[in-house]
């Protein structure tokens, strides 16, 4: 198989560079079933990293390798795998497309340098496509895009064009041009060398060939399209067209170069990943266009000042030198039969296998064991790692997703990548009881692997929740368990905890406590008011729980046995008459009360207070609460009128609602007990372009 020469060769850089600037760190970004993993699969064929090309619907892709996966046929871990192309080193890392593995996403794109965007030729730009292309955006990555599936009925590049320039707001340059349409596609015009690419079949390799007779003025007006749109966007290259009315390859080429990596465009590419068309020069653009680790701005993070400098915390820059000081982003951890699997990328610094690193968030030190590349579930030792590299150690226990390792003696806190909060939550126990406390502990190792799912035990219910990004995203953590642990899980949907509060309440309650049994009894006699709170807490006004006060006068009731009536109406408040629930936003007011002697104690007053409230409550005018969230639901502006609908349904209270450019933010309270399953229904009513966030906003009536 031949390598086509690349569009540009750029001198290299002194000596000591030359090994970085032949690296390129680059993930796959796309919409599910767009062909993200199987143009991952031609790249390794075509680099000789494989020599059997994998297919997703077989199982036997290299980057989809965990059971789960290979059965439901889509990406659900990132993976990351390397080859080499040209004389340089791929690092790419082959990320999910469905909207529940989001996360996965955020944390790969926060170490990668450049990424390529799958579009469906047909579909064009899809909602997760959105999505992801603007987490990149928040990343600052620079993009190319591949159309794939150009051999499909329908399948049409300038649709996919049009759809990247509307629904993406960039630039697109489109450096091919098809030969061939859907069935007949065997081919594509590079428009910057003006030459043809063919591949007769699936089983060879590129053809390099003159451009066909037929198509030779189309892609003689499409390269002149090209120089105008390059340069009404880079200024040398629109120089160098009014002066002499056209662009060289050379200066084309280097144009586009910069456009990428400064993000003002994307240079389109397109093929048949499935028909393994178009697949050597995406890897020749990924060499031309993409940066490398010399190209992008040097890392920043903040120094970590040790207890005896005192030196205040400053912001620390970290260029990609293989001599200055480590400093490593750990961006994700997994469990192997190796033992316990961290990802690194390296922005500065040596790595060897034994060397000592600092954890700059726990302040831990630990030591290197082992060095692995990695080539998604199989790994090859390596004796060292350098500035620019990713790599998976063995050694550091402690380590989470987002950790800074560094030079012990240099400290750096590097900027995490986010981690979104989770919206679905089911409740999860083990069916027997012998496995609880082992069930725990998996909780916990799977929350470490993947940050975005959390794991609490409700203080009301007393039931272990699991919340993640979709029920998707829970289903696939529950199936792990079971999976690979043995486990037999019970779950279910999560139960919500009531309140009780008072309505309209009552005065002059009187209890009297009397006990006798021989020897000394119990006397405690006391004079209840009982009312609502003007705010009860989270019902708006942000209110106290419960607030109690003493109107007596005269010592009828001394001081000391007034804190045990208080202390007996909070006994009282933990169970309300309406269902048992914990009763809230109440005043009460000791008013009165009468002592004995002798039976008076601390005891009976307690006692006296508890049954005294508990009868006061009965008489009140009592209602049920429950516990509500804010919600904010970003959609297409098409889909508020169903969106609004819904959460109307859901006894929804809208509250706000504006509109910025194409999209809507609506902004509700909803009952907690609603929200179950409404990220899928959302995604459903939105075509998977609409979003939400929830926060807990106390309780409100039922």
């Amino acid at each position: 198989m031949r390598t086509i020469p690349p569009f540009i060769s750029p001198a290299l850089p002194a000596v000591a560079d030359a090994v970085l600037a032949r690296v390129r760190n680059l993930g796959i970004l796309a919409h599910v079933d767009a062909g993200k993993t199987t143009v991952t699969e031609r790249i390794l064929f075509a680099t000789g990293a494989t020599h059997k090309r994998g297919e997703v619907h077989d199982g036997t892709t290299v980057t989809d390798f965990d059971p789960q996966e290979r059965d439901r046929g889509i990406t659900i871990f990132a993976a990351a795998v390397s080859c080499e192309w040209g004389g340089h080193r791929i690092n790419l890392i082959d990320t999910p497309g469905h909207v529940d593995f989001a996360d996965e996403v955020e944390r790969a794109l926060r170490v990668l340098d450049g990424a390529v965007a799958v579009f469906d030729a047909v579909a064009g730009v899809e909602p997760q496509s959105e999505a992801v292309w603007r987490q990149a955006d928040r990343h600052c990555v620079p993009r190319l895009a591949f159309v794939n599936k150009l051999d499909r009925a329908g399948a049409d590049l300038d649709a996919a064009v049009a759809s990247i320039r509307s629904r993406l707001h960039t630039a697109p340059l489109v450096v091919q041009l098809p030969i061939g349409a859907e069935e007949h596609f065997t081919g594509v015009v590079d428009l910057v060398a003006l030459r043809a690419l063919t591949w007769p079949d699936a089983a060879s390799g590129v053809h390099v060939e003159e451009i066909p007779h037929a198509l030779r003025d189309e892609a003689l007006h499409r390269r002149r399209l090209l120089e105008e749109a390059v340069a009404e966007l880079h200024p040398r290259a629109l120089d160098e067209f009014c002066a002499d009315g056209r662009l060289g390859d050379q200066s084309l080429a280097a144009a586009l170069r910069d456009l990428t990596r400064t993000g003002e465009g994307v240079v389109v590419l397109c093929g048949s990943a499935y028909r393994n068309r178009g697949i050597e020069p995406l890897l020749d653009a990924v060499v031309s266009y993409l940066p490398s680790p010399l190209d992008v701005p040097p890392a920043r993070g903040m120094s970590v000042p040790t207890s005896r400098d005192g030196v205040a915390r400053a912001e620390v820059e970290r260029a990609a030198d293989p001599a200055a000081p480590l400093a490593a982003l750990v961006f994700k951890v997994a469990q192997a039969p190796t033992g316990r699997l961290t990802f690194l990328r390296l922005y500065a610094g040596t790595l060897r296998k034994g060397d000592p690193v600092l954890d700059a968030g726990t302040g831990r030190t630990e030591r290197v064991g082992r060095i692995l590349r990695v080539q998604a579930d199989r790994h090859a030792d390596v004796d060292t790692a350098v500035a620019g590299d990713i790599v998976a150690v063995i050694g550091p226990k402690t380590a989470r997703a987002g950790a800074t390792l560094c030079a012990p003696g240099a400290p750096l806190l590097l900027e995490p990548p986010g981690t979104a909060e989770p919206v679905v939550s089911v409740a999860v126990e083990a069916v027997r009881g012998t496995d609880s406390a082992r069930l725990t502990g998996l909780l916990a190792r799977l929350a470490e692997e993947d940050p975005s799912l959390s794991v609490r035990t409700d203080p009301e219910t007393g039931q272990t929740l699991l919340s993640g990004m979709g029920e998707l995203h829970l289903e696939v953590a529950v199936e792990k368990l079971r999976r690979a642990d043995g486990l037999e899980l019970r779950v279910g949907r999560p139960q919500v905890g009531y309140r009780e509060t008072v309505l309209r309440g009552v005065s002059g309650v009187l209890f009297r406590h009397v006990k006798q049994d021989g020897g000394s009894g119990q006397f405690a006699q006391v004079v209840l008011d009982v009312e609502p709170l003007t705010a009860a807490p989270g019902t708006g006004g942000g209110g106290e729980e419960f607030v109690f006060a003493s109107t007596v006068t005269g010592g009828r009731v001394p001081q000391e046995w007034i804190r045990a009536v208080e202390a007996g109406c909070r006994d009282a408040l933990v169970e309300g008459p309406l269902g048992g629930h914990r009763v809230t936003g109440v005043k009460v007011t000791l008013t009165d009360g009468a002592t004995h002697v002798k039976d008076s104690s601390d005891l009976a007053f307690r006692t006296a207070g508890r049954l005294a409230l508990r009868q006061a409550l009965r008489s009140c005018a009592m209602v049920l609460l429950e516990p509500v969230a804010e919600v904010a639901v970003t959609v297409p502006e098409e889909a508020v009128g169903s969106v609004l609908g819904d959460l109307a349904a859901r006894r929804g209270r809208i509250t706000d609602q504006t509109t910025r450019g194409a999209t809507s933010t609506l902004c509700a309270t909803v009952p907690l007990a609603e929200l179950f399953g409404y990220a899928t229904r959302l995604r459903s009513r939105t075509q998977g372009r609409g979003t939400f966030t929830a926060r807990p906003a106390g309780f409100a009536p039922v």
